[in-house]
């Protein structure tokens, strides 16, 4: 304990007093002419990249801090933004809080009576939109937004409707702002502190209405640090910026991390070209969510049974050199020379070049989060050499306060406390803990403060977790998602589901089981491997539903159901199960923002099907 608190005041100090503000400007100078954000370049424009350096980045900034400040922005009121990531999107954020207001990105998928609970809940003064698509989600419930003054559009700003701005409007206003008196933002961003909010993050809600975290310059700057710490990246780096600014990781990770790394980072503007991204630009370090681990697998697999079998078999012995390289260089183990030998050569032959194909050759930090990723998934990578280490942390924890580390891991962990935090495990096995990190509470909600912070200052995580003897946890699943079957046996739906999915043709899976006599799962084919499977076996169909209910379709998923259920212990085997031809996605309500399955919905939009798993 003394260690971590000691640890825990070197990071205090180191970051003693840092704000976004004042690093950016220390940034700008130490690098002015380093890259900072690259957009995708306009179609037929013979650019690649439109590409913004940190001094014309900070110059940017001001200007819309004092746009901001000319439409009355007030210390501490909020500015709203829903686009994709995008250079606009990060200088957004950053104008307000340098005009001494608060960042708040609202997820693009929350529903008009969502955005309109979270406008109001955060006081938003300000909305920045990026076009059409999001002002359609805007549209039912602006009259109903009273405390919005304007709503500044970067593309589609309605003519002739006063509650409107353009963007271009907008940063004209705050260059003439800031000629005029460049010492009024000056005066706006010297008195941002280290204790203000710097941020208003909103959970995506399984259940109910999301709620408010406000996170400060000093947790985001001590996750930052701890970060920094884990990964070791070297500064003037590149990275990726695609998973949405609601999302705590992709916030520090391509928010705040590159204010310190003075990381160059491009912006993915569709998540359907991430593939084309990362060929693109190569960068060091990548998270994603499991999901697109998983799809990125998929992918890869599917270019790999297109191949010759005596190609194929190469790429298996290959990549088992590759996984016996990774698995040996865990926390305890040994890489013996046999394997150091048997790894470099497979790496010259093959690994490098599949690596470098899907744009991994220079990554030195390749991480995953938010939902356990599966075990296959995670070797199926070691494979290629690549660790895809796995880090925890919630939105109210400022995003990871465990994680494993390229030079400390443990396959199958989500690693250790981050460097001055303290963890530890409840009596009924709920993860709790204390740290710098840790928001002081929701905003608006006392009584759901309370239940997330006890009064000696730890958090409820409300995940159930274990701890080797190591000090490497394990989460096991959400307390309250847990499982307690008619027998009285406690079941983690999680665990089912990911070996259910280890299997390329399940795109998602639901394990249920609650107070009944064994559990079932409701399971969706994926659609971006359905194709090419269904192509490689000489299957003819029209729609994903019709492909789904096909007999061989359902023999191999049958198949699927029964690998799983050997890895599992009997109380946790599927009895029963119903195969859908329906994708789950954020839009059609089953997954959230972040990819995780809202269980409610699903029992509910699916009761028949379950139900009809155990009658029938």
């Amino acid at each position: 304990m003394a260690e971590v608190l000691e640890v825990r005041a070197e990071i205090e100090q180191q970051i003693a007093g840092r704000t976004v503000c004042g690093q950016l400007a220390e940034l700008a100078e130490r690098h002015p002419d380093a890259p900072a954000y690259s957009d995708p370049g306009e179609p037929d424009s013979g650019e690649d990249w439109r590409t913004l350096t940190y001094a014309e980045a900070r110059r940017r900034v001001l200007e819309i801090a004092a746009g901001f400040a000319a439409l009355g922005l007030g210390r501490g009121e909020s500015v709203a933004i829903m686009m994709v990531n995008r250079s606009e999107h990060v200088l957004a954020d950053l104008g307000a809080v340098h005009a001494g207001g608060v960042g708040c990105t609202i997820y693009s998928t929350f529903a008009p009576e969502q955005i309109e609970f979270v406008a109001g809940d955060v006081g938003a003064r300000f909305a920045v939109l990026g076009g059409p698509a999001e002002l359609a989600r805007w549209q039912p419930v602006l009259d109903r937004l009273g405390g919005l003054r304007k709503i500044i559009m970067l593309e589609g700003a309605p003519a002739g409707d006063e509650r409107f701005m353009a963007w271009t409007d907008f940063l004209e206003l705050g260059r003439a702002r800031l000629a005029a008196d460049p010492g009024a933002v000056e005066e706006r961003l010297r008195a941002v502190t280290a204790g203000d909010v710097v941020t208003v993050l909103y959970t995506s809600g399984t259940t109910g209405m999301p709620k408010g975290v406000p996170l400060t310059h000093t947790n985001v700057f001590y996750e930052v640090a701890a970060t920094d710490r884990l990964t070791a990246l070297p500064t003037l780096g590149t990275q990726i910026s695609y998973l949405t600014y609601a999302h705590i990781a992709e916030r520090i990770l391509s928010l705040y991390l590159p204010l310190v790394k003075a990381s160059h980072v491009y912006f993915c503007t569709d998540l359907a070209n991430l593939g084309a991204t990362l060929g693109q630009v190569r960068p060091m370090m990548f998270f994603g969510v499991p999901r697109v681990w998983e799809k990125m697998m998929a992918r890869l697999l599917a270019v790999l049974a297109g191949q010759p079998e005596e190609q194929q078999a190469a790429v298996r012995e290959a990549m088992a050199a590759g996984r016996a390289y990774v698995e040996a260089g865990q926390y305890g183990h040994t890489i013996t020379p046999e394997i150091q030998a048997a790894y470099d050569k497979a790496d010259a032959a093959l690994l490098g070049l599949i690596r470098g194909m899907i744009g991994f050759d220079r990554a030195q930090w390749t991480a995953t989060g938010a939902a356990p990723l599966p075990s296959e998934v995670q070797s199926f990578y070691a494979g290629l050499g690549l660790k895809v280490i796995d880090v925890y942390g919630m939105t109210e924890t400022t995003g990871a306060f465990t994680g494993n580390s390229p030079a400390c891991y443990r396959l199958g962990t989500v690693g250790r406390a981050e460097p001055g935090v303290e963890v530890r495990i409840a009596e009924d096995g709920e993860l709790l803990t204390r740290s710098p990190l840790n928001t002081l509470g929701y905003l608006n909600r006392p009584e759901a403060t309370a239940e997330l912070i006890d009064a000696d200052g730890w958090l409820h995580t409300g995940d159930i977790g274990s701890v080797d003897d190591d000090g490497f946890y394990r989460v096991v699943d959400r307390k309250k998602e847990l499982i307690i079957t008619a027998g009285g046996e406690n079941i983690s739906p999680a665990e089912i589901e990911n070996h259910l999915k280890q299997h390329p043709l399940i795109g998602q899976a639901l394990a249920y089981g609650d107070l009944r006599p064994y559990p079932v799962a409701v399971l969706t084919i994926d659609p971006e491997v359905a194709p090419g499977w269904a192509q490689a076996r000489g299957i003819t169909y029209g729609s994903l539903a019709e492909l789904a209910a096909h007999p061989d379709v359902l023999k191999e998923v049958e198949s699927a159901v029964e690998a799983a259920n050997t890895r599992l212990a009997r109380v946790q085997q599927v009895k029963k199960w119903a195969l859908l031809g329906t994708e789950w996605t954020a839009e059609t309500e089953e997954l959230t923002p972040s990819l995780k399955l809202k269980r409610r919905i699903i029992h509910a939009k699916y009761a028949d099907v379950i139900e009809g798993l155990y009658s029938g």
